[in-house]
């Protein structure tokens, strides 16, 4: 957490403000989706309460805070309060491990009458080194939430929508794992910012002891080496996350609201956000194994660094200076990808079961081994 009272202060507070980003762009996601859907459908969406509909959320947020507190006769308490939270943790755990933008200088400084400094605060919540292994790790958790609420509610629909839950993400988790092997293969690390840095200025790679440039407008993003994996990543996250087409856990027509059924207000509000939250973290790494991440495209971190300072006057403004830049590109890349969900959740039709576990199974785990297998080769010969 840090060597001194300071530094552990910041980290701590750094935490606090990651997770309360997650939790607010909840809202504003909501937002967006409504009036999103309402220009694919062409209609209006939320436009009476504040100006453009906003105020809705507020609305939104005194409805879920003032619900009365139902409990099922049937229900296991235990289960039933504790599925809410446990399915919040997992992707606010996860996503405070995506690296965001550079790291922060904090030169030396004199306070309290002693001299603290200098610190070196990352745009993250933490850095574990192996961050994928952790995400896919913490993130697949998320299936014990699901079964804790479909079994705690003690509603036969609720159990339905729990099993079925569970069986796609345990299903899609495969492909999911299987499509990021050649990632980690073709950068060689588990860690997220070497992965982004290794991404950074025009495209450039070694093949057979032949330096292959490309045009100077061409990033070195992961998307030219993996364009399958990056079709086959994005669309298991669909599945992860819940979303259409991959939403058979809701279920409306056949389930009620699957494994949700029973909750109501702030409960039911803690399940929304968890799955938001899993949204969030697919657009992450989508943009981190793929668009290069927080990186600028064309521009390597150097080159911004070393024009931040020349315009900022000290070296800690500096890379405060790069880290937003870096930031707002990380943010541009994630914020088109949370789009993208929304796009395509009023625009494609939901699977049928059979459907849904058939994709899984027979298209996309198939293809995802074949892609690593082909990544290996490639990089084989390309080695040699």
């Amino acid at each position: 957490m840090g060597k001194d009272i300071f530094e552990i202060t910041v980290n701590g507070l750094k935490l606090i403000v990651i997770f309360l980003m997650m939790v607010q762009a909840v809202p504003l996601l909501v937002w967006v989706e409504r009036r999103g859907s309402a220009f694919i459908q062409n209609r209006l969406g939320p436009n009476r309460v504040g100006p453009l509909g906003l105020m809705q959320l507020l609305a939104d947020a005194v409805k879920f805070l003032t619900k009365e507190n139902f409990v099922p006769d049937t229900a296991k308490p235990l289960l039933y309060y504790a599925a809410p939270v446990f399915a919040l943790i997992p992707g606010a755990v996860a996503f405070a491990a995506i690296p965001m933008a550079t790291p922060i200088l904090v030169d030396s400084f004199e306070m309290f009458g002693q001299t603290w400094g200098p610190y070196t605060f990352l745009v993250q919540g933490y850095d574990m080194g192996v961050g994928i292994v952790f995400i896919l790790g913490v993130s697949s958790l998320a299936a014990y939430t699901l079964l804790m609420a479909g079994w705690g509610s003690g509603n036969k629909y609720s159990l339905m929508g729990a099993l079925r839950a569970s069986a796609q993400t345990i299903s899609y988790e495969l492909a999911l794992g299987l499509s990021i092997v050649g990632v980690i293969m073709l950068y060689g690390t588990f860690n997220l910012t070497e992965m982004t840095l290794a991404q950074q200025g025009p495209l450039q790679f070694v093949f057979m002891g032949h330096t292959v440039t490309g045009p100077d407008w061409l990033p070195n993003w992961g998307i030219f080496y993996q364009p399958l994996a990056a079709l086959l990543f994005f669309t298991t996250t669909f599945a992860e996350s819940n979303r259409l087409p991959f939403d058979l856990a809701e279920g409306e027509s056949e389930l009620v609201a699957g494994f949700h059924t029973e909750y109501g207000g702030f409960k039911f509000n803690m399940f929304f956000i968890g799955e938001y939250g899993h949204m969030m973290i697919a657009s992450g790494l989508m943009a981190l194994f793929f668009f290069g991440g927080f990186s600028i495209p064309g521009v390597t971190v150097a080159e911004v660094q070393q024009w931040a300072s020349s315009v900022a006057p000290t070296a800690g403004k500096a890379s405060a200076l790069t880290a937003l830049l870096h930031f707002l590109s990380f943010f541009v890349k994630f914020a088109f990808f949370l789009w993208v969900f929304i796009w395509v959740r009023w625009t494609l039709p939901r699977f049928r079961y059979d459907q849904l576990m058939d994709f899984g199974w027979k298209n996309l785990l198939p293809w995802a081994l074949a892609n690593t297998i082909i990544t290996a080769l490639i990089i084989f010969i390309a080695a040699s």
